[in-house]
């Protein structure tokens, strides 16, 4: 199929077409005066801020270990994602960052049971220095907004 050089024109000098952002923060992260909004939302993509193993409201990570904060994480993102009427099946992309990679296998064990079978997120993952608060994980996810 060819176009012709004017429909051309047309299609590349048209404009991109964006919604509005939507900023959503919690009270309780509002409480916290925190410099982030747990999410914002642009053209029907979620944008979930990185996500450490606090309980909302409060400024440390839960005790337990790699395996309680990951949990801790799931149920954060999961209260973010809720607050928009998804669930963890609308996740399309995270990213992990894990202050001990040793860890990656257990914090798998976990993340694996928040997904259906063949289903997960694509995903990128990384050893770092260190993480806010001294969690030993932190992750931050993409999700599609489309229902």
């Amino acid at each position: 199929m060819t176009l012709k050089p004017a429909l051309l024109a047309l299609l590349l000098a048209a404009p991109a077409v964006a919604g509005p952002t939507v900023h959503l923060t919690s009270p309780e992260s509002i409480a916290l005066n925190r410099p982030f909004s747990d999410a914002t939302e642009v053209s029907g993509i979620l944008y979930i801020s990185g996500q450490i193993g606090a309980v909302p409201g409060q400024d440390h990570v839960v005790p337990g270990g790699l395996a309680a904060e990951t949990r801790q994480v799931m149920a954060n993102i999961g209260a973010v994602l809720a607050r928009r009427g998804l669930t963890h099946d609308a996740l399309f992309k995270c990213t992990v960052m894990l202050a001990d990679m040793k860890q990656w296998d257990e914090f798998n064990a976990i993340y694996v049971t928040y997904f259906k079978p063949g289903r997960f997120p694509a995903r990128s993952a990384m050893g770092v220095n260190g993480l806010a608060r001294g969690a030993a994980v932190e992750l931050e996810c993409w999700a599609n907004t489309a229902k």
